[in-house]
C-alpha cells in the first residue's frame, strides 16, 4: 500500500453486514479503531494493560466512501500519522481490497492525548512523540 508503513488486516464478518449485504458504514470506524490500535501496538505504546492506559480520544472523524466491502472480501487498512501537535496527532487511513489494490475507503482522524483517570486532556507523551516520528519518518518537533 503505497504510502503507508503500516498496515493492518480485517475479517469482514457476517455480522459487519447490513440488510443490503455489504458492510455497514458504521462498521467503517471500527476497521478504522481496529488498525489504529494495532498500530499504536506495534510501535510499544500501549502493551495490552487497561485501555484506560492508551491516553487517547478520537475528537474528529471524516470518511470517504469509494466502493462497497462484501463479505469475505479481504481488506487491509493502511495507517499512517501526519502530523504531531501538542496535546493531539492526526491519523490518515486508506481501506483497499487486498487482492485487487482497489481502494474502498478513505478517512482522516484527530485524537486527542486524554488522561482518564483525572479527565483531563495532556501533553503528547515524549516516547510517544519520538517513535511516531522515527517511523513515520516525520521531522522531530
Amino acid at each position: 500500500m503505497n504510502g503507508y508503513r503500516f498496515t493492518h488486516p480485517i475479517e469482514v464478518r457476517y455480522g459487519d453486514l447490513d440488510p443490503q449485504g455489504h458492510v455497514n458504514n458504521a462498521k467503517y470506524l471500527t476497521y478504522l479503531e481496529q488498525a489504529r490500535i494495532a498500530y499504536i501496538g506495534s510501535l510499544g505504546l500501549w502493551t495490552g494493560g487497561s485501555f484506560l492506559d492508551i491516553g487517547i480520544i478520537l475528537a474528529d472523524a471524516h470518511l470517504t466512501f469509494r466502493s462497497a466491502i462484501q463479505f469475505g472480501q479481504p481488506v487491509q487498512v493502511g495507517v499512517r500519522v501526519t502530523r504531531l501537535g501538542n496535546k493531539s496527532l492526526n491519523m490518515e487511513y486508506c481501506l483497499e481490497d487486498d487482492n485487487t489494490g482497489q481502494e474502498l475507503a478513505s478517512a482522516s482522524t484527530v485524537l486527542v492525548t486524554y488522561d482518564y483517570r483525572s479527565g483531563n486532556t495532556i501533553p503528547l507523551p515524549a516516547d510517544w512523540r519520538e517513535k511516531i516520528s522515527q517511523f513515520e519518518g516525520l521531522p522531530p518537533s
